[in-house]
Parts: C-alpha cells; structure tokens; sequence
C-alpha cells in the first residue's frame, strides 16, 4: 500500500523544525521504522510530515558520570555498537532485527510509546527522562524534561505535544557494581515479545532492585523492591500480581501474567549474579 498524500517539510536547524511543528504541527519523521509501516497502512494519515533527518546537532551522544544523553538522530545500531549503558546495550541488541536498527533512532522508539517495546522499559526503570522542546511566544525555544514516569501515558501514547519536537533521551548512569539483566520472549526471534522484563540490582549494606516490564500493560510496568528483598520468588510473583495484560491472537493475558512472573525471577537472579561477579563476590 502507499501512504495517503502529505506535505514534506525538511528543514535545517532546530529553530527551523520548532517553527515548522508551530505552524503546521505535523507528524515528525526521525528514523521512520515505525512511523512509515502506518502511513502505508493508513493507521495514520497526517497533512505535514517533518523530517528531520538533515537537522544539525540532534545526532550527538553525551557521556557524563551522571548517565548518556543520546540525540533524537542517534540510531539504534550506533548507540548499540557504542555501548553507551549496559542496560541500554543489552535493550538495543533485542531490538526488531539489524536492518531495522541501522534506521530506527532511541528517541524514536520512545516517543512511540509502544508497550511491548525494550527501550521505554529502559527508560522507567533507570528513572531517566525524555527532553521535548517548543517554540515560544517570543520566537525562542522552550525546553522541558518529562520524566519516564510522566513520559509515557498510554499505549502508542507519550507526552510530546504537537508543537514540540523530542530532542533526546537521558539515561541515567548505574551505581557501582549494580547488576542489570534483561529478558524476554518471542515466538520468533525479532518480534515483540510476549513478555519482558529489564532489572536493576545495586549492592550495598541493603540490596535495592527494581524491575520494568513490556508486554503487560498499556505502559512499562515499574516496580521497586523493598530494600533488602531478595528472595526473588517471592518479588516475581509481587511483579507478575502488579502487571495488567490482556487477552490477544498472540497470548491469553493468563500466559503473559504468568510468563512475566518467571522473566522477572530470572532477570533478577542473573542481575544480582552479575553485580556479585563485578564486584569479585
């Protein structure tokens, strides 16, 4: 199928693509992996497309003791060959397949929103946050950081405003010796997963961990463990009790609530073991 009939806007700067989101608030054209598979389906019909492929400085990666700040251009392959975050590496290599990776951009991923995508999860269980910017009323630009808890507020469905353009995503660095896993499963490899589950253990006098979930609700599912709790059995049966799937061609919702429960005790297992073993435990 071909998409329906849009106005390409393909400005050169930043300032260049606010105004144009001001003025026509179109649909924004990043990697595209997601985006043209529904214009060509007719899930999605906008007047304006605005690409921003050729907008200078948005194709950056900042590496600081406090996390990676990856630019709205930064593509999945780039940022996986880069090994920015183990956590984001690990996320980017379950990503779809590599063709697929060498166009589609982390920003992109995000503001897409999708429930049973790796790289949302990512972001809500480091507890970083997305960077959107505006023109303002006076010609300037205007920018805030929503925090993943605010970010994603609904299946295909994030807190970027017609008239703001995502400009990067901040992913906050791990404590020392923390121990991070990620797990999924799909019926092939490259599709979504049924389920998933990304977790986060930090050592210390009391053991912290948290967990992300996909596939079970209509946004990554965050929960943090009591400190101290590790007996993971019993917080993967907390995880699978706090999850909200639903009924599909792919998987009853039963499935899934189970499923997720077993990803989460093997995620927290092999996380833990992994701090353990770069601290020399």
């Amino acid at each position: 199928m071909k998409p329906p009939p849009f106005i390409h806007h393909a400005p050169r700067d930043l300032g260049a693509a606010l105004r144009t989101l001001a003025e026509v608030r179109g649909k924004v054209l990043a990697g595209g992996q997601s985006l043209i598979p529904m214009l060509n389906m007719r899930l999605a019909a906008p007047e304006h497309l605005v690409d921003i492929n050729r907008v200078a400085g948005l194709d950056t990666v900042e590496t600081t003791p406090a996390g990676v700040r990856v630019g709205a251009l930064v593509r999945h392959s780039e940022a996986e060959r880069a090994g920015l975050h183990p956590l984001l590496t690990r996320a980017l290599k379950l990503v779809a397949h590599p063709v697929i990776r060498n166009r589609g951009t982390v920003v992109g991923s995000l503001v897409h929103a999708d429930p049973a995508a790796e790289l949302p999860a990512v972001l809500a269980v480091l507890g970083g946050h997305v960077r959107v910017a505006r023109r303002d009323g006076n010609g300037g630009m205007a920018v805030r950081d929503v925090p993943a808890g605010e970010f994603f507020v609904g299946p295909m469905e994030s807190d970027v405003r017609p008239d703001e353009l995502a400009v990067s995503a901040f992913f906050p660095a791990l404590g020392e010796g923390a121990g991070v896993a990620f797990e999924e499963v799909a019926r092939r490899h490259g599709d979504y997963a049924l389920a998933g589950v990304c977790a986060v253990v930090s050592p210390g006098e009391v053991v912290t961990a948290k967990v992300a979930c996909i596939g079970v609700g209509p946004v990554p599912v965050v929960v943090e463990l009591d400190a101290g709790e590790t007996d993971w059995r019993a917080v993967a049966a907390r995880v699978r009790d706090a999850t909200e799937p639903e009924d599909d061609i792919h998987a009853s919702a039963a499935y899934r609530r189970h499923l997720v429960g077993v990803l989460a005790e093997r995620a927290l297992r092999n996380a833990a073991r992994e701090g353990a073993a770069a601290r020399g435990a």
